[in-house]
């Protein structure tokens, strides 16, 4: 288990990480997700002891990291894709990490075997592709047979077998009983494979559930489909709804703010006929975006259209 209580942490007199609180609990994949600058990043180093909070605890099997006895059989960590010499093949770091932890060498062969790594297992991985890097990362996460798997961007760089194949072996380290913690920016990749949501921004937790509870946070917008759809869209609107035309399906409407049943019972009372009345239920993504709004901290500006333009690459 990896529990983070009251964690404080300031960088230049920013304070980084603001109280910050979660449980990662055995037997599940915590999607640990959030705007670029939130505090991810810095909540794994401290978890993984590789900085001081100001304030507050991250413990591991309830001791802090550098308490652990054997750290690479009890956490397995992915934090850089590019923390090998270059010059160093796969297996030559792997045999390396293994004897510091007086692990077999038949160990270093099964995670290159399944990390796919084994026809590259002599190469440089100066040679190697961000993908082929992202692999070997993974296999050094695997390498101690850990309780506890803590990876960041893992899915960078892996191509969409690469993405499927992490998919399922997450999924399978989690049914073992692993606890599993995966920050990512990839929205669907987290919606079918994450158990668990935690959302934080600017150092503060904002959600804290199950995927499902998260989405069913959010108000369901409602299609809505009918011959007469102005005047019952007014009678909407007059409850306080948004009604948005559907300019490719006349007759179309998203309604949001009220339910199917209270938009069902206006019709009724108008007299006009529904031909469709659906709950949208909103994607991670879309529950991620309402959640973080106010949190990103780093906003680019719409980049303007201009036909006239000309292009950079004729």
């Amino acid at each position: 288990m990896i529990e983070v209580r009251d964690l404080v942490k300031s960088y230049g007199g920013k304070r980084v990480l603001d109280g910050l609180s979660f449980t990662a609990a055995p037997g599940r994949v915590t999607a640990f997700l959030g705007p670029n600058g939130a505090g991810k990043s810095t909540t794994l180093r401290m978890v993984l002891g590789l900085g001081t909070p100001d304030a507050g605890t991250a413990l591991v099997h309830g001791v802090p990291y550098a308490e652990l006895r054997d750290p690479l059989r009890a956490v397995g960590a992915l934090l850089d894709a590019s923390a090998c010499h270059p010059a160093r093949s796969p297996r030559a770091h792997l045999a390396w990490l293994a004897r510091t932890h007086r692990l077999p060498a038949a160990r270093v062969d099964e995670v290159l075997r399944l990390v796919g790594l084994e026809p590259a297992a002599h190469r440089p991985v100066k040679g190697f592709s961000l993908g082929m890097r992202q692999r070997l990362g993974i296999a050094v996460a695997l390498l101690g047979d850990p309780e506890v798997l803590l990876l960041d961007e893992p899915m960078n760089g892996l191509d969409p077998q690469g993405i499927q194949w992490l998919r399922g072996l997450l999924r399978a380290l989690a049914d073992d009983g692993r606890t599993v913690l995966v920050s990512s920016h990839l929205m669907h990749e987290m919606a079918v494979t994450a158990d668990h949501v935690l959302v934080i921004g600017r150092g503060r937790v904002l959600a804290d559930g199950t995927v499902a509870s998260l989405l069913d946070s959010a108000p369901a917008p409602v299609r809505l489909v009918t011959p007469r759809l102005g005047p019952l869209a007014d009678a909407l609107r007059a409850q306080g709804a948004d009604v948005a035309y559907d300019d490719g399906a006349p007759g179309a409407a998203t309604v949001t703010g009220l339910t199917s049943a209270r938009i069902g019972d206006a019709a009724a009372r108008l007299g006009v006929s529904v031909h469709e009345l659906t709950p949208l239920r909103p994607t991670l993504e879309e529950a991620y975006l309402r959640l973080t709004t106010d949190a990103a901290e780093y906003r680019a500006a719409p980049a303007p259209f201009d036909p006239e333009r000309t292009p950079l690459h004729a």
